[in-house]
């Protein structure tokens, strides 16, 4: 069983151009509207292939109430925790002609540290009557650096294996915090060893897993990903289809990844899974959602390779 936090969520919208040029005015039908934010579109991916998942989550506004009727309507269960700030909306435009994405984010909205204690009490209480993984995903909201660190704490402190998928200021705190999975990119791997990006990234996984106890994972965009843990450093290799929609993907990998530990599958066996959730996402519009039978087929093609 898979219970996530999900401290930033937000209403993701794609709009499908077939061309997009910067100072133009642009006609469109509508967007893809999707209840998004890492830990929404991780737990949907996790639940497309099999995990069972539940939801805490932060949500205020009619912005909030949108994000909650849209993540019900495709099968999540959700356990709202009431934030008096507006739901964050974040937008992403497609152009057809160039391929390219652009990505307008908004930052997660703060809120009381009275509410955070509320959220942490609701954890706690599903923790109790859920064995399982506790899934981190994304940055607290805007002043609350402290938060995942606190969550890989308290998921620790009840009993649950605690997965990790975060940036920024609250990385740092989070492997401290010694999480038993660390799912990260290339970029941020680099950016809390203090090393540069373009390194070797099997040196990277292993200095992460020594530093925090970890069983480590860090992609590498479409080149692939390597893993670090108690069964030795595994280099997962890239598959050969590609997509426009990679928003997300890092999600997906991470919701497929977290099922298949959740079913059993060790680490190396389980990034395929992964793999093919992440790919699968990038071929279709919509962070979180993709062809499940795809994902399978391309997690059957993934190739691992054993360096250490």
């Amino acid at each position: 069983m898979i219970t996530v936090a999900a401290l930033s969520p937000s209403l993701d919208l794609t709009y499908l151009l077939d061309s997009y040029r910067l100072g133009r005015m642009h006609r469109v039908p509508g967007p893809v509207a999707v209840a998004g934010g890492k830990a929404l579109n991780m737990a949907r991916a996790a639940s497309a292939v099999g995990a069972e998942v539940v939801v805490v989550v932060l949500l205020g506004g009619p912005t909030g109430v949108r994000v909650s009727r849209i993540a019900r309507a495709e099968g999540l269960d959700l356990v709202v925790v009431g934030a008096d700030a507006e739901t964050r909306t974040c937008v992403s435009v497609a152009a057809a002609d160039t391929g390219e994405l652009t990505e307008i984010y908004e930052d997660p909205p703060a809120v009381p540290p009275a509410v955070l204690t509320r959220l942490e009490g609701v954890l706690a209480a599903e923790l109790g009557r859920r064995p399982g993984w506790l899934s981190i995903s994304g940055r607290g909201p805007v002043g609350s650096a402290d938060a995942v660190p606190d969550l890989v704490r308290l998921g620790a402190a009840h009993g649950a294996r605690v997965a990790v998928d975060t940036h920024g200021e609250s990385l740092p705190g989070a492997v401290a915090a010694r999480p038993a999975l660390l799912k990260i990119n290339r970029a941020e791997a680099a950016e809390v060893l203090g090393v540069p990006e373009g390194g070797d990234l099997a040196a990277m996984a292993a200095a992460l897993h020594e530093r925090s106890g970890a069983a480590v994972v860090l992609t590498d965009s479409t080149a692939g990903a390597v893993t670090a843990g108690t069964d030795g450093v595994w280099a997962v290799g890239p598959s050969a289809r590609r997509g426009r929609y990679a928003v997300g993907s890092g999600d997906s990998f991470l919701g497929g990844l977290l099922a298949g530990l959740d079913a059993g599958d060790p680490l190396a066996e389980a990034v395929r899974l992964g793999t093919g959730c992440a790919v699968a996402n990038a071929l279709v519009p919509g962070q979180g959602h993709f062809d499940v039978a795809v994902a399978r087929a391309v997690a059957a093609e993934v190739v691992l390779s054993r360096l250490g």
